[in-house]
């Protein structure tokens, strides 16, 4: 597949091809012209837009668009036509062109229209690559190329084969279990068990006896002693999700365990040896946490020997149509049916969309989709309304309309999230260019996360 974006022309008056190509070349596009509509239809090579006017003798600007969207649909038509010819503009609209354009034709009106068209047919191509690539397996699920993920696949790649602890951070829904099987899964222990455990769903009362096991007659239930999932987990991995929530008291317990090799179970007198290797995750700022003296600081040490910043879905840029082809079959699997194509305006609405769901959200957001569908192609309607209204954030710092004016916690959030957003999600750099220290920087990216979820609950 070429990457030259050429400019088709197609006018049975020399005159108006002449006056078309000049604008456009002067412009620096790449133009071919024809007076003849099927000798257009053998010029197709490597074309991006059609510029044709709607009525010539040989062949109508209508019956062309038909036959150039039957033939090639990620070219862009734009029609030219007179005031009295509007109906047939809009019939060409409906035939699949893409815009049309008043005769006499301003220049800048023209220019205008290609730009928009060209961006239009490379987005229509990347979604058509991204089709074509994303039955490519990332790692362990983790598709993406951006170039944030490039340096998780790297991270994971370089440290699955050590012993190491892993502390994962990122943000809720941005795939942290993900990363602690691909860890796994490259690791010499994949043959073993991957056993996880999320904390903070488990009341303080269970978790020690979750992680730990207990005796038999250690408590009125426990009929049989059980293993805890340190052991159960020997030979193999085991992941501590949210480990930020873990209470004060029991992240003692935990230390005591990760630096004896050893636990033991609630009721017990022995010490029982486990051989697992401990990956955590957390969406929180345990630095933040250690300074408070909600977290403890050797504890934080043991765990965090390596870590991994997973970006938002909103810092991976075109990532976001990889994983919505992938979620697009599944759900399309799931419901029996064939997977719905995703045209451009679907795409542009996903990747303008900030997702503060992260992965999950946009998962979410195509299950419904594909189950809402009714044609062989997604439609606007068939997004979720947060998704479809949903308005690239401006700042207004001097406005006219008091309705406009933004409080300045809201006008703080929108400015950290840019800067990160063009920074390619780097935190560090963005927390330089603010004036913050990282820890902070996380902590208000947290707390924006916390009150975009409000606003889309509410």
């Amino acid at each position: 597949m070429s990457d030259r974006q050429v400019i088709l022309l197609v006018d049975d008056e020399p005159d108006q091809c002449d006056l078309h190509q000049a604008t456009l070349e002067r412009a620096g596009h790449t133009v071919r012209a024809t007076t003849s509509p099927k000798l257009a239809l053998n010029m197709l090579d490597d074309v991006a837009v059609v510029i044709t006017d709607l009525q010539m003798e040989e062949m109508s600007g209508l019956a062309l668009c038909e036959r150039v969207h039957a033939a090639a649909p990620d070219v862009a038509v734009i029609v030219l036509t007179g005031i009295g010819s509007i109906d047939s503009a809009v019939a060409a609209l409906r035939a699949g062109a893409y815009d049309f354009l008043l005769k006499p034709v301003d220049p800048k009106l023209l220019l205008v229209a290609v730009s928009r068209s060209l961006e239009r047919h490379q987005l229509r191509r990347e979604v058509a690559v991204l089709r074509s690539t994303a039955t490519l397996q990332g790692t362990a699920g983790l598709l993406g190329e951006s170039p944030p993920m490039k340096k998780v696949h790297e991270l994971i790649a370089r440290i699955a084969s050590s012993a190491a602890s892993v502390l994962i951070h990122g943000e809720t829904g941005t795939g942290k279990e993900l990363v602690a099987r691909a860890i796994h899964d490259q690791s010499p222990r994949a043959a073993g068990p991957f056993v996880a455990i999320n904390c903070a769903a488990v009341p303080p009362t269970l978790l020690e006896t979750e992680l730990f096991g207990h005796a038999k007659g250690s408590f009125t239930d426990a009929k049989v002693s059980r293993q805890g999932l340190f052991v159960q987990a020997s030979g193999g991995t085991l992941f501590l999700d949210e480990i930020g929530e873990m209470p004060v008291e029991m992240q003692a317990k935990l230390l005591r365990a990760l630096q004896e090799r050893t636990v033991r179970p609630v009721g017990a007198n022995i010490e029982v040896p486990f051989d697992s290797r401990i990956l955590s995750a957390t969406n929180k700022d345990l630095e933040g946490a250690v300074a408070e003296g909600r977290f403890r600081q050797d504890l934080y040490y043991r765990v965090n020997v390596v870590t991994i910043e997973l970006p938002a879905l909103h810092e991976r840029g075109r990532d976001i149509l990889v994983l919505a082809e992938r979620f697009l079959r599944n759900a399309a699997e799931r419901n029996g049916r064939p997977p719905p194509t995703v045209p451009s305006n679907v795409a542009e609405r996903l990747l303008s969309y900030t997702w503060p769901g992260n992965v999950r959200e946009l998962e979410n957001c195509i299950e419904r989709a594909v189950s809402l569908a009714r044609f062989d192609a997604l439609t606007i309607d068939d997004l979720p309304e947060r998704v479809r209204n949903y308005r690239a954030e401006t700042f207004v710092v001097a406005a006219d309309d008091p309705s406009e004016i933004l409080p300045l916690e809201e006008l703080e959030r929108r400015y950290i999230a840019r800067v990160v957003r063009l920074l390619n999600g780097n935190k560090s750099r963005a927390a330089q260019l603010l004036g913050l220290d990282r820890r902070t920087l996380h902590r208000r990216l947290e707390r924006s996360a916390e009150a975009a979820k409000t606003r889309d609950a509410t």
